[in-house]
């Protein structure tokens, strides 16, 4: 009798507090931790950012899998007192594993200066979109710096067997029209168009679409883990990529009134 009061006591233990005695399902949607990081280091940024000439941001991505680099990146952006934001191009994670977003999450919430993340490919594997919405917020955004507004997009079409609109011209018909505030426009994206990722079907349509946008500065992409430089379409529109983490490199952007310059830098 008394192994039999031991053995139930034990069941209901199990029972009971089964959630701290075992290791979630590695694709548990459970998050602990910071939820809607995009949306309130928007308004960090936007409100550091407004009315200034001059902005500084670095743009980085593809941090799959590379936590060392990744945090070494955290370590030389921190050193530095020039830079107004960051933005992470995706690729957050490599299977869309949970642990993965919290991992590379505990990592960036080091930075001083405010991030936003996109949704990159390896991101949507699995149920990775809906960790990536907890955590980040919407898979399409946009934000003002200055007089500039970043367009940040969901280009990731492939991983939807294009099933969904994306991009999604409807998102950027209304911040079309939401354009008299800014002066200048900046579009980011994980895969550019022409990539095997992005619906090429609609390759043209998109950049005659972006465009209409006011004084389009350029285009940011990461996805191809090398340093590009492209004006992609031959229409002076250039397409600036990011290298992986990985390689140890990131873009400085400066953007001042009327024009803009860029820089690879090595960490």
């Amino acid at each position: 009798m008394k192994k039999n009061a031991q053995f139930m006591f034990v069941i209901f233990l199990l029972l009971f507090s089964g959630c701290d005695l075992f290791e979630y399902h590695p694709y548990d949607g459970r998050i602990k931790g910071e939820r809607n990081i995009n949306y309130k280091n928007i308004l960090r940024i936007e409100e550091a950012c407004r009315d200034k000439d001059t902005i500084r941001f670095l743009f980085m991505g593809d941090t799959q899998r590379c936590y060392d680099e990744t945090v070494d990146f955290v370590t030389a952006a921190n050193r530095r007192t020039d830079i107004d934001f960051i933005i992470h191009g995706g690729d957050v994670a490599d299977f869309g594993l949970t642990k993965e977003f919290l991992w590379t999450c505990d990592i960036l919430e080091k930075l001083y200066a405010p991030y936003v993340v996109l949704l990159g490919n390896h991101d949507c594997l699995a149920n990775g979109e809906e960790i990536f919405r907890q955590i980040f917020g919407d898979e399409n955004f946009a934000f003002q710096a200055g007089d500039v507004k970043f367009v940040c997009l969901n280009t990731n079409a492939l991983e939807y067997d294009y099933s969904r609109p994306i991009p999604d011209f409807h998102f950027m018909e209304e911040q079309y029209r939401d354009s008299t505030a800014h002066r200048r426009t900046i579009f980011v994206m994980h895969v550019r168009p022409y990539s095997e990722q992005f619906n090429n079907n609609v390759a043209y349509v998109f950049q005659e679409f972006i465009k209409r946008f006011p004084q389009l500065m350029f285009c940011l992409n990461a996805h191809d883990h090398r340093l590009s430089v492209d004006d992609l379409f031959e229409d002076g529109v250039m397409y600036y990529g990011t290298p992986n983490i990985e390689k140890r490199q990131y873009l400085t952007f400066t953007l001042t009134p009327n024009s803009y310059d860029y820089e690879v830098v090595d960490f």
